[in-house]
């Protein structure tokens, strides 16, 4: 668990989730049949497969089988298998899903932030332990912002919908708290010298990185510095594309940072 780095705001949390599914759910309804159909970004997997994922996913937030799914070893490999049975269903019953899941864990994470249960360990797959009120409201909004602003909006040439700070924040404190379960799983060689990792513009923040994960930048000297926009990271960050393409700046033990962020891929 990523237990170094700052407690989440969970209202926060809560109120970007509404808002994102209240996007996605704008966005999709908007869609004419030849865009419902369409590819997404993501190989292999349509704009409706999308949409049917994030359903099934916020399902899997409240439902026996997505605690059982959790366990499984492989995320990815999990993800295809919801998605293959919903290509037999009606648009009207993958939305249906979407809306009334999304409603569901929203309901969900505003009754647990409340409670002891907030800070309970939930495992997910391969990426380790949260805590359960980040696990249901951040997963979640990263997967509906990513989606819709990496996989599905520039597939199809659409604008891509705007986002502001508060958003931001919720996608960087799930994906930041992956970062740490994955740095302190395999850390890379040379790294307990320590990184430091700011993301600048709405949303954004300075993170300390060595062997153990993340944590609050502090006051301590870093080997190596990375400095990038926040509304890049979701891209570059998911090897979506390239870090080596974006607008990363490296400073300090240059190879260090190169090192490390060939690592970086937060799913």
């Amino acid at each position: 668990m990523a237990n170094r780095l700052p407690a989440p705001d969970l209202k926060n949390l809560h109120a970007a989730f509404r808002t994102e599914s209240a996007v996605m759910l704008e966005f999709a309804n908007s869609l004419t049949t030849a865009q419902w159909n369409a590819p997404s970004k993501a190989a292999g997997w349509s704009i409706a497969d999308m949409v049917g994922h994030i359903g099934s996913t916020a399902h899997n937030m409240y439902s026996p089988a997505g605690l059982q799914a959790a366990r499984q070893p492989s995320l990815e490999a999990v993800n295809e298998g919801p998605v293959q049975a919903r290509r037999a269903w009606s648009r009207q019953q993958v939305m249906a899903e979407f809306e009334t899941a999304t409603r569901t864990s929203a309901r969900m994470l505003a009754f647990v932030r409340h409670t002891p249960m907030r800070a309970v360990p939930m495992g997910l797959n391969e990426l380790g332990k949260f805590p359960m009120a980040l696990l249901v409201g951040g997963a979640l909004v990263f997967d509906l912002h990513t989606h819709l602003r990496h996989d599905m909006a520039p597939a199809l040439g659409m604008p891509t919908p705007p986002t502001d700070a508060n958003r931001m924040r919720a996608v960087l404190d799930w994906m930041t708290a992956v970062l740490s379960n994955q740095t302190a799983k395999s850390p890379a060689p040379g790294i307990d010298a320590g990184l430091t990792l700011t993301l600048t513009g709405p949303g954004g923040g300075t993170w300390w990185i060595d062997a153990d994960g993340l944590a609050a930048a502090g006051s301590r000297t870093p080997a190596a510095r990375i400095t990038a926009p926040a509304i890049t990271f979701p891209d570059w960050g998911t090897q979506r594309s390239s870090w080596r393409d974006a607008d990363v700046e490296l400073a300090g033990d240059t190879e260090l940072a190169a090192l490390y962020l060939d690592t970086v891929n937060v799913i």
